[in-house]
C-alpha cells in the first residue's frame, strides 16, 4: 500500500488549496496567472530595423548626408580652381613666350608654368576622387566610410597648409565630413547590412 497515491482512502489527507478570498472584502482583485498555451512558444517581436537588425538605419542619417553634399560643394569648388589654374597656366605661358613686353616676360618668367600645370591635375584627380566617394555615400560599406575620413583630414591638411585663406572652406569642409562620418550615426548607416 502506498500513501502517497491521491486514491488511497487509508492514506494521508490531501491538503486542500486555499481559495482566494471573495471579491470586495477588502482585497483588492486580481486576475489569476494565465495558463501556459498548448503547441509553439509564442515568436519574438519582428524588428523595425533594416534586414532584421534592430539598429540599422533604413534611411541615410541627416548628418552622413550633410557630408555626401559638402562632398558635391567640394567637387564645385575644385572645378572652378581647376579652370583657374588651367586658364592662368595657358595665360602665363603664352605671355612669357611673347618679346612684345619683355619687363612683362621677364616678370612672368619667375612663375613655373609646371608647377602651376601640376596643381591643376592634382586638383583634377582630387576632384575625380571627391565624385567617387559622393557617388558611393548611398551605397557603399565601411570602406567608403574610411576612404571619406582620409578626404576630410587630407582635404583639412591642404586647406591650412598652402593657402590659408583661399583655403578656409576647404578645411571647414573637410573637418566636417571627417566628423560626420566618422560620428555614430555614420558608423551605423556605413555598416548597415546590404541585400
Amino acid at each position: 500500500m502506498s500513501y502517497g497515491d491521491p486514491n488511497n482512502p487509508y492514506g494521508q489527507p490531501q491538503q486542500q488549496p486555499q481559495q482566494p478570498p471573495a471579491p470586495g472584502y477588502g482585497y483588492p482583485q486580481q486576475t489569476p496567472p494565465q495558463q501556459p498555451g498548448y503547441g509553439y512558444p509564442t515568436a519574438p517581436p519582428v524588428s523595425q530595423g533594416y534586414g532584421g537588425y534592430p539598429n540599422a538605419p533604413e534611411t541615410m542619417p541627416s548628418t552622413v548626408n550633410a557630408a555626401r553634399i559638402m562632398l558635391w560643394v567640394i567637387v564645385g569648388l575644385q572645378a572652378i580652381g581647376v579652370l583657374l589654374y588651367g586658364i592662368g597656366a595657358v595665360g602665363v605661358s603664352a605671355a612669357s613666350d611673347s618679346t612684345e613686353d619683355p619687363a612683362l616676360a621677364e616678370a612672368l618668367g619667375n612663375i613655373p608654368v609646371g608647377q602651376m600645370v601640376a596643381i591643376a591635375i592634382f586638383a583634377t584627380a582630387w576632384l575625380v576622387y571627391a565624385i567617387m566617394l559622393a557617388v558611393k555615400f548611398k551605397s557603399g560599406g565601411n570602406g567608403v566610410r574610411v576612404a571619406a575620413l582620409v578626404f576630410g583630414i587630407i582635404t583639412a591638411v591642404l586647406g591650412v597648409f598652402p593657402f590659408f585663406l583661399i583655403g578656409l572652406v576647404h578645411l571647414v569642409l573637410g573637418i566636417l565630413i571627417a566628423v560626420f562620418t566618422g560620428n555614430a550615426n555614420g558608423k551605423a548607416w556605413f555598416n548597415r547590412p546590404r541585400y
